[in-house]
């Protein structure tokens, strides 16, 4: 019998999850919240519609197969359009995280290459910061979101797409001929994603048409966020982190309604939304929860989350008394999850399962708080320093690595090659145990890398900046624990013989370097940093030693 199956080889495609939206779910809702709170409703069909317009615009603007078309916008309808359009036209959609310093995003926009700038014009003063160090633009598209004026020298995003018409559409939910959407080919890149450049410049991930539409089945399943066509889903996550976690591509395969918040992240915005609109699932790091939490505390009975299923949590670990928190004093179920920008981005999901349940409350919140066991298709493993594959017991601990079909093979521009194994397996950098039910924990960070409200902090960064000081001999940056914030950096110090620094005179040497939220919230002056063996600082012992300075 011949080796060759029988089946179609039909491309695995964005544009197919476009299509599929017009064709099966053309009068469902997507909710965006402008800067000044007002709702604006679109439907699929005028996604589709206005998705179109888009690729035409961009085509006529000289866009073509491969181009990067860069994003620096808030979770709305128009960077919706920009996750669709861009793909399914043959291009790659990179969206930048308005959180990164000015120069971080000025590497990140010159090493992608990008062509096009998609802009809301709230974020226009910081996008002025870093858009003249882009040699590659060549267009710059503005959402007016607050409907203020076009800056010079730019396009107006919605003249652009009035000024297109929509192809008429196939019968199936195949692309009509003339449209600039086509299906294509499954491996061509369709997103790229940077990391957060905690261990040196920020590396870029170029997720694929097939490990998209592949991460976005697998979420979709019941036993993961079981994402469905009854729910209406609010991605609070940015969509310009780790492509929202998937949210709005799993929305458009399954049919669920998007509520979209905008700028408005604060904890009350976010529960008026959640109960305005009835959401079912929503999805976000550690700290918005926390706030939300302590609002619903303050304030019960205030709002009706009756409809809510589940709030997933990411990006770091959850304090297992918020989730109890939540189950306890408000019935509502939280989902934990863990992924890296470098797995599309999800890794695993803490569902326990019936046999665990069946072990009785203890084990079921175990399981319940953990980082959770591995998505399909998706395998891990740890080993130890040499190597060695250790055992699912829940007490080795090890460097967590991973392989799938949406995990990066090697980074854009091949940085970073001591990642991956000889084996083809990445290298996560976290540390972590696995236990017999396969359920993984982190319990430290390789590379000693801070996590402060969900986002990465760089300890070497902050270190080389602090040794350039002219008072400072060395320093080491490790994080502590913070009730809200999971993590913040504290900087011990030594001063060079006969000089010192005050912590204002430290902070105001950084503060021109970094985000207001990478800042040491403390520091510690030492005669010495203790070190390891090897002659390395040992931030452990600086852990525990000033474990109760933020406390204090």
């Amino acid at each position: 019998m011949e080796n060759d199956g029988r089946m179609m080889d039909f491309p695995l495609s964005v544009t197919h999850l476009l299509e599929r939206g017009r064709a099966m779910f053309p009068s469902v809702e997507i909710v965006s919240r402008l800067p000044g709170k007002a709702l604006v409703r679109h439907t699929y069909a005028d996604t589709y519609r206005r998705s179109e317009q888009l690729a035409r615009a961009l085509q006529r603007l000289g866009v073509k197969r491969g181009d990067r078309v860069a994003t620096l916008c808030w979770n709305h309808q128009q960077h919706l359009e920009c996750y669709l359009a861009v793909p399914a036209m043959g291009a790659v959609v990179h969206t930048l995280n308005l959180r990164l310093h000015p120069d971080d995003l000025t590497y990140i926009a010159s090493h992608a290459g990008d062509s096009v700038v998609v802009v809301d014009r709230t974020l226009w003063p910081l996008f002025d910061k870093f858009r003249a160090g882009i040699p590659s633009l060549r267009h710059i598209l503005v959402v007016r979101d607050d409907g203020g004026a076009l800056p010079e020298g730019t396009l107006d995003y919605e003249a652009l797409l009035a000024a297109e018409t929509a192809g008429p559409h196939s019968d199936g939910t195949e692309p009509a001929a003339d449209s600039p959407l086509q299906l294509g080919d499954e491996r061509h890149a369709a997103m790229i994603c940077y990391t957060s450049g905690t261990t040196g410049k920020p590396k870029g991930v170029v997720y694929t048409h097939r490990s998209i539409v592949l991460h976005t089945l697998a979420i979709s399943m019941a036993d993961m966020m079981g994402i469905g066509r009854g729910d209406v889903v609010l991605p609070v996550v940015p969509m310009f982190h780790a492509s929202a976690w998937g949210l709005p591509y799993a929305a458009f395969l399954n049919g669920s309604r998007l509520v979209m918040p905008g700028p408005h992240l604060d904890p009350e915005s976010i529960l008026d939304l959640m109960a305005e609109e009835k959401v079912t699932v929503a999805a976000g790091v550690p700290t918005i929860w926390i706030g939300i939490l302590q609002l619903l505390d303050a304030h019960p009975g205030r709002w009706n989350l009756s409809s809510v299923r589940t709030m997933v949590i990411g990006g770091s670990a959850a304090p297992p008394s918020m989730i109890q928190g939540f189950a306890d004093r408000h019935g509502l179920h939280v989902t934990h999850a863990w992924g890296m920008t470098e797995m599309n981005p999800l890794g695993t999901m803490a569902r326990p399962t019936p046999a665990i349940v069946a072990r009785g409350p203890e084990a079921e919140f175990a399981a319940v708080t953990s980082q959770g066991a591995a998505a399909p298709f998706v395998e891990m493993r740890h080993v130890d320093d040499s190597g060695k594959h250790l055992p699912w017991d829940g007490k080795a601990m090890g460097e967590l690595e991973v392989r799938g079909p949406w995990v990066v093979k090697s980074y854009f521009g091949d940085e970073g090659p001591d990642r991956f194994t000889a084996d083809g397996w990445f290298k996560t950098g976290d540390v972590v145990t696995i236990d017999a039910d396969g359920f993984m924990r982190i319990t430290d960070r390789s590379k000693d890398v801070i996590k402060s409200g969900g986002e990465w902090i760089s300890s070497v960064a902050l270190e080389n900046a602090l040794m350039a000081h002219p008072a400072v001999l060395e320093a080491a940056v490790f994080g502590v624990a913070h009730p809200k914030w999971d993590e913040r950096p504290v900087a011990a110090v030594v001063f060079k013989p006969g000089v010192t620094a005050t912590e204002a005179e430290l902070t105001t040497h950084l503060a021109g370097q970094f985000q207001k939220f990478w800042l040491p919230d403390a520091y510690v002056v030492l005669t010495q940093i203790p070190r390891t063996s090897t002659g390395k600082f040992l931030k452990q012992k600086l852990r525990e030693d000033h474990a109760k300075i933020l406390s204090s």
